[in-house]
């Protein structure tokens, strides 16, 4: 008999981000630089700040599926630093994506935003986080990103 697949709710990550860099059209897509520039991390048993570097690094293929790879940090109220790679897609109506490039709000309903966080940390009482897989629903906003990380069960 197979475990079946269950999660459950353990933080949001809302991540404030700065202006957009570009490097252009690479052949596959147009690559864009996200910098991550603060935020907070809210939630059961975890709560921080998110850490003032590291960037969200995208690349918009031809019909506007975003794959994206964020790396940055965050620290807990108890000190511990914790290590985060992000890796997911958004993807919806062209028109929707092209507001949110544009800062334009977008009803975060109408568009897939889900991704896969991965964390790392020394910290004893975190640990847990490396011993799990972790799945996000997430949405964009002008001036952040707010995520939902789900533990799998």
């Amino acid at each position: 008999m197979v475990p079946e697949i269950q999660t459950r709710y353990v933080f949001t990550i809302t991540a404030r981000i700065a202006e957009v860099t570009s490097a252009g059209d690479i052949g596959s897509g147009v690559r864009r630089i996200i910098p991550i520039i603060g935020g907070e991390v809210r939630g059961e048993g975890i709560n921080g700040k998110v850490l003032p570097f590291g960037a969200d690094f995208q690349i918009i293929r031809p019909n506007e599926l975003i794959e994206l790879e964020a790396k940055y940090a965050f620290e807990t109220d108890d000190g511990a630093v914790v290590y985060v790679e992000n890796r997911g897609i958004r993807f919806g109506p062209v028109d929707l994506l092209q507001k949110l490039k544009r800062g334009e709000p977008v009803d975060p309903k109408l568009i897939y935003f889900r991704t896969v966080p991965k964390f790392e940390t020394g910290a004893e009482n975190y640990r847990w986080l490396m011993q799990h897989i972790f799945i996000a629903s997430a949405a964009r906003h002008a001036d952040r990103v707010v995520i939902d990380v789900h533990q799998v069960l």
